[in-house]
């Protein structure tokens, strides 16, 4: 009985640790939805590029974005897109009712249209829409920007 009672412990132990990591990471959170994605485009209407810097994963990632072109990490992001926006002096960012987000595993990507409304530090008011597709990543439970495209229309 004793010979049985040591490998049958180990089999529970195992079970157990097994059991309560899959509880920990189904608890680190919701999943992005349209109310996370207004979130992140709040921080972007305050146009200081470190109050959505939580939303992106660090390292080589690739970021396009309506100008310029593209960013190679969040570093780089964050430094070119402080100087684009340092000629305005306000900004509102709208993610529209298209909003979908995908999911597949510990990847999810979104989609919508984000209405913006934008003045220039010389008054000139700027409305319009543009496309956002982003891909999240869970990185230590959290799910984090790894890539990321902004594009407007021609014309």
């Amino acid at each position: 009985m004793r010979k049985r009672f040591v490998p049958v412990l180990f089999c529970m132990l195992a079970l157990s640790v097994c059991g309560f990591a899959q509880t920990k990471k189904a608890a680190a959170g919701p999943a992005p939805d349209k109310a996370y994605m207004q979130k992140i485009w709040d921080g972007w209407s305050t146009l200081d590029p470190a109050n959505v810097a939580q939303y992106y994963a660090q390292g080589p990632h690739t970021f396009f974005d309506i100008a310029p072109l593209k960013y190679g990490s969040w570093d780089e992001y964050q430094k070119g897109v402080k100087n684009v926006l340092a000629g305005y002096k306000s900004a509102k960012f709208t993610v529209n009712d298209d909003a979908v987000v995908h999911h597949s595993g510990d990847i999810l990507w979104g989609t919508a249209t984000i209405m913006n409304e934008m003045t220039s530090n010389a008054g000139k008011v700027e409305m319009g829409n543009f496309r956002w597709t982003v891909i999240w990543e869970k990185e230590n439970g959290k799910w984090l920007i790894v890539h990321e495209h902004v594009s407007a229309p021609l014309g």
